[in-house]
């Protein structure tokens, strides 16, 4: 990889540096072998918060920059980086060499989180426009909407609450992070098929929830 720099810039500055320039600086000091990198991810799995700092400080500057490359927002980026190592905590026990190195195995989650940023972003943004088009409904302010947003609001949680644990994590991830059936099994870690009987599980009760609801 390569980029244009000018001269007072640092590359091992994650906003001015590529992520070629953060992988190889140094490499005669700091290669590790995959090995090493499975070793940390097994330590992790069994609950080693040494084996996790050590993955971080070796890594964490290569999810920062791939994350605010492609949010463009530094804060977003510190922040989706420490949600990066949170996943992996929670996650190191499913890791499977067979599927690709470590490091590229952190970087997917960490694209991820910045893409599913992005759509969340986006998805934001239509519905603040929706909102505020005199258009499409009450002007802002107007009190029997802001009634109207209130019972909504509620009887969403209240009719998300008939779920399981399971059920209410594919449909959140489906439908909130707006991703298909095969991503959020990508995502969730889970066979396509689960991912598939969970969400048409879940859509029936929340359906039916609604009814009874609606009847009231």
């Amino acid at each position: 990889m390569s980029a244009i720099r000018n001269s007072s810039e640092d590359p091992r500055d994650p906003a001015t540096g590529t992520l070629g320039d953060l992988l190889y600086a140094d490499a005669a000091k700091s290669r590790v072998s995959e090995n090493e990198w499975v070793g940390l991810v097994q330590s992790i799995a069994a609950g080693d918060q040494y084996a996790l700092r050590a993955l971080y400080e070796r890594t964490h500057r290569l999810v920062f920059t791939l994350i605010v490359r492609i949010t463009n927002n530094r804060e977003t980026a510190e922040e989706l980086t420490l949600d990066v190592f949170h996943d992996v905590w929670q996650r190191a026990s499913k890791y499977d060499a067979a599927g690709g190195t470590v490091l590229g195995w952190i970087m997917n989650q960490a694209r991820s989180r910045a893409i599913d940023r992005l759509r969340f972003e986006k998805r934001k943004k239509r519905v603040n426009h929706h909102a505020l088009d005199p258009t499409q409904g009450s002007a802002p302010g107007d009190p029997h909407e802001s009634v109207d947003l209130i019972q909504k609001d509620r009887l969403l949680r209240d009719t998300l609450a008939v779920l399981t644990p399971s059920e209410r994590e594919v449909i959140e991830t489906a439908f909130f992070c707006d991703l298909t059936y095969a991503e959020v099994a990508a995502r969730l870690n889970q066979p396509l098929g689960t991912v598939k009987t969970r969400i048409r599980s879940a859509l029936g009760k929340l359906r039916r929830a609604l009814a009874e609801a609606g009847k009231e």
